[in-house]
């Protein structure tokens, strides 16, 4: 299936390369390369085995990664010298915040694969080996009480290395098993929302006391479901296919409607309070991870945005006779996820 690109979607696995060796890769999607982004970026980050993105940290963005595959040893320094190290598996996550040191080791038998979003359309970066590029063997035998000499042989400058071989096997300390305020089992929650055509579990603020400004969601819709025609009023979305093959529309302020269809590694933005649905399109089902620019989205559907009001208020509003409306059902809060009862539309581009 050939997927139309639009203004609202671009594909991740093909996105801007950062960098691509034997030791794994990393590509971005940014305002750079996919202009209709505020205030949320991608990255796709493999990770073969016996190699680690080393210690590095963002200067305007909080960090909210989640695991597709292998097994990675995770070390967080945040502010006030507070260390925390974890490891994570497919089907976690977990927060960085901005400006905290951090590095991600693969230490199992299988590339570790991640999908990190970041709370900035174009994220800043720094590195630990770069930074020390940016001082003087003199500064730095100062500030460790050393001799300047003691450095001359150490290898740097202000280039980051972001992918690197692990010298030796991994050191995995003992407290890294444990549980850690920056870690999230997504997928061990129960979901949230769980219908026979689709589930969602929810990475939000209720659920992760850590996040900020950042939340996800992880959804999945079987090929009879839909997502729901919907807006969030103050929440901005930016999407990754993860399994499946879907078709969106989005509407902007002017009328104007776009309709395109995503494959696998393919992302999408929505603006905030842009109506938008989600269905599965030459697949049986579809896996989403969703990111929002807020720790608890929330959004108003179809569904209820009807019950809100009567049906002289709508026949006026649709410009019909009262008795022409649809038996709209009462629907106090929205579903999130629908039964598609009626045959898919026609494949078409807009």
């Amino acid at each position: 299936m050939s997927t139309r690109r639009s203004i609202h979607n671009t594909s991740l696995t093909d996105g801007e390369i950062v960098e691509q060796s034997d030791l794994g890769s990393i590509t971005r999607v940014t305002a750079d390369t996919f202009p209709i982004l505020k205030g949320l970026s991608l990255k796709r980050v493999l990770i073969n085995p016996g190699a680690m993105r080393t210690p590095h940290w963002h200067a305007n963005a909080n960090e909210l990664t989640y695991c597709l595959s292998g097994t990675s040893l995770v070390s967080v320094l945040d502010t006030g010298s507070v260390f925390s190290t974890f490891t994570v598996r497919a089907g976690e996550m977990f927060h960085i915040d901005s400006g905290s040191l951090h590095h991600i080791e693969n230490i199992g038998d299988e590339v570790a694969e991640f999908v990190i979003a970041f709370r900035s359309e174009r994220p800043e970066d720094f590195g630990l080996g770069a930074a020390f590029g940016a001082m003087t063997d003199a500064v730095l035998g100062n500030t460790y009480d050393l001799d300047a000499s003691d450095f001359a042989a150490l290898r740097r400058d202000t280039a980051d290395r972001a992918l690197v071989a692990r010298i030796g096997d991994p050191v995995v300390p003992s407290a890294a098993k444990f549980s850690d305020p920056h870690k999230f089992a997504v997928e061990e929650q129960n979901p949230t929302i769980s219908l026979a055509v689709g589930s969602a579990h929810l990475a939000r603020v209720q659920f992760w006391p850590a996040l900020k400004d950042l939340s996800m969601y992880s959804l999945r819709i079987r090929e009879d479901g839909m997502r729901e025609p919907h807006w969030h009023p103050i929440t901005a979305e930016m999407g990754y296919v993860r399994r499946g093959s879907a078709r969106m529309t989005v509407m902007d302020p002017d009328g104007s409607l776009d309709t395109w269809y995503l494959e696998q590694g393919d992302v999408y933005f929505i603006p905030r309070a842009y109506p938008h649905h989600i269905e599965v399109v030459d697949s049986d089902h579809i896996h989403f991870l969703i990111f929002f620019d807020q720790p608890t989205p929330g959004d108003i559907g179809y569904r209820a945005s009807v019950s809100a009001y009567s049906r002289e208020v709508l026949a006026a509003t649709f410009g019909t006779h009262i008795d022409d409306l649809p038996n709209f059902p009462f629907t106090p809060a929205d579903p999130l996820i629908v039964t598609r009862n009626n045959p898919l539309d026609e494949r078409g581009e807009r």
